[in-house]
């Protein structure tokens, strides 16, 4: 008993000078990143920065973990709370939570949210039954086409790229609400002829479909996209990679939102320069951590999908670089 209330106060004494140490004495030396679910791109990508981080960390002193979360609005809401340094989130998030509008209307803007960099790109993917004869999204009028399931950022995204063409649901001969792990085999089994899907790429929700069936992307171009990525500086144009999918050896052009990495000024510049110092400086290294990291480009990531404004840190070494 003795021995236990010993540990007990020895724990109770510790957490003491922790706390009165203050957190810019524990930020020095500890940093945190909010990222996804484990089988998810965004844990890997949080992985991938802290192990090339944590490599280093004789020279900077930084020892930096990863936490899986529920993605992207915990993430930015964690950072605002002062509970994470870092998190992964979608570039539509990122722009939401700066401006105060969607889910973080009742809070108001987050003046304090910083962008670091962007990482991969979250496609907004067209998937085709083989027999359907598709060559471009225009072909789907008149054919059953899965929209997305209500309440999923998939389906806000299909009503606003329908909006933008002047069409709506009625367009299509059947407009089904099937989920994202229905719609593959939906696809296959001859129920849907297409469907439409924000993703990471490889994904085996795109991979199965291709396999099993000869399903076949679809690029999704054209006046509509472009006044889109026009309007909204959370979308960009993107190309889902050639030779990654059977069948399918070039790019296949459309446009969708970034995964980006976001902190906010509570971080100081001295940490966040490490960090981006590290993963660039290693950035063969970091692209080999996960295939969707194949055909990133450095000067994009510093440019595109970041609408809250680059943390100070990151801003000095893209200047050194003579990315800025």
């Amino acid at each position: 008993m003795k021995k236990m209330s010993l540990r007990l106060a020895l724990g109770a004494t510790a957490m003491a000078l922790l706390i009165t140490s203050g957190p810019a004495a524990a930020q020095q030396k500890f940093t945190t990143i909010g990222t996804g679910g484990v089988t998810g791109v965004y844990y890997a990508a949080g992985g991938a920065i802290c192990r090339l981080m944590n490599k280093d960390r004789a020279k900077h002193g930084i020892r930096c973990s990863v936490e899986s979360t529920g993605g992207s609005v915990f993430n930015i809401n964690a950072i605002r709370a002062g509970e994470l340094d870092f998190g992964v989130a979608q570039s539509d998030w990122q722009f939401h939570a700066a401006n105060g509008t969607k889910v973080f209307e009742k809070d108001g803007k987050f003046p304090e949210l910083r962008a670091v960099f962007s990482i991969h790109p979250e496609p907004f993917t067209v998937l085709a039954r083989k027999e359907a004869n598709i060559g471009k999204f225009e072909d789907f009028k008149g054919k059953r086409f899965n929209i997305g399931n209500p309440g999923s950022g998939t389906r806000a995204s299909m009503e606003e790229l329908l909006s933008a063409m002047g069409w709506t649901t009625a367009s299509f001969g059947l407009a089904s609400e099937l989920k994202a792990d229905e719609q593959g085999a939906a696809l296959c089994d001859n129920k849907i002829d297409g469907f439409f899907y924000g993703v990471g790429h490889p994904s085996a929700a795109i991979q199965d479909p291709i396999t099993t069936c000869g399903a076949k992307l679809v690029p999704l171009t054209g006046p509509a996209v472009d006044k889109l990525v026009k309007g909204a500086p959370y979308y960009a144009k993107v190309d889902i990679p050639g030779g990654i999918y059977a069948g399918h050896p070039n790019p296949t052009p459309t446009y969708g939102v970034l995964a980006t990495l976001v902190a906010s000024t509570k971080v100081s510049d001295a940490v966040v320069y490490e960090l981006v110092k590290v993963v660039f400086e290693n950035f063969e290294d970091f692209k080999k951590l996960h295939p969707a990291f194949a055909h990133l480009d450095p000067k994009s990531m510093v440019k595109n999908g970041n609408s809250a404004p680059l943390h100070p840190g990151a801003v000095k070494y893209y200047k050194e670089k003579g990315w800025l």
